[in-house]
């Protein structure tokens, strides 16, 4: 990671550990920004946390940290932060008023557990779907994963919910042809339009 992009993001962290105390604080050894670089790698090369080369720090660290941010909301903190930073340098305000919501059906391995896999009967794959609502940039603002049988509009309507508490600010969401009628009366519901049409990336 660059020294401009740890400088974006490091203020979060250092803000996490000064505020731990207790059990675990001996981990502050260990540098943030190598912890965060070693969870980079794990992420780019798919490798399991134990096989980290050496000149990370300890795989148990590693993991432990990371298991420590998802929980606390760190990662969805980041996340934000930079979503937030990315639409400002595009000229668009930090919240979106548009969005975009689909789903993607994805083979998993072989040691993925049975009860969370299942048959997308539509393009006939098993394994789990990831449901998506993005912004027009396409910068996710919510996601959920699920078996892939459950229904694209099952997913939508669950994605709704979440934005309109999350990003309150979204007033239109389109969605494609997989979405059914009760994604839209779920979303005006919720105070959002909801359009049958190609995602584009002409809004804001």
């Amino acid at each position: 990671m660059s020294d401009a992009r740890w400088a974006l993001i490091e203020p979060v962290f250092t803000e996490w550990r000064s505020a731990k105390t207790g059990p675990g604080v001996a981990a502050r050894v260990h540098d943030l920004r190598e912890i965060v670089n070693a969870i980079l790698y794990v992420n780019r090369t798919g490798i399991p946390w134990e096989y980290l080369p050496h000149d990370f720090p300890p795989h148990k660290t590693v993991y432990d940290c990371y298991a420590k941010w998802e929980a606390d909301g760190i990662t969805g903190r980041v996340h934000d932060l930079l979503r937030d930073k990315t639409r400002r340098a595009h000229g668009h305000a930090a919240e979106p008023s548009a969005a975009g919501v689909d789903a993607q059906s994805v083979k998993t391995s072989a040691n993925v557990a049975e009860t969370s896999q299942g048959i997308d009967a539509g393009k006939k794959i098993k394994g789990r779907k990831r449901h998506l609502i993005t912004d027009t940039l396409v910068l996710v603002l919510a996601v959920i994963v699920t078996a892939a049988s459950v229904h694209d509009s099952t997913g939508g309507k669950r994605l709704l919910d979440e934005v309109a508490v999350t990003h309150p600010s979204v007033r239109k969401v389109w969605a494609d042809g997989g979405y059914q009628t009760a994604v839209f009366q779920h979303g005006a519901g919720l105070g959002i339009e909801v359009f049958s049409m190609k995602i584009t990336s002409s809004g804001r």
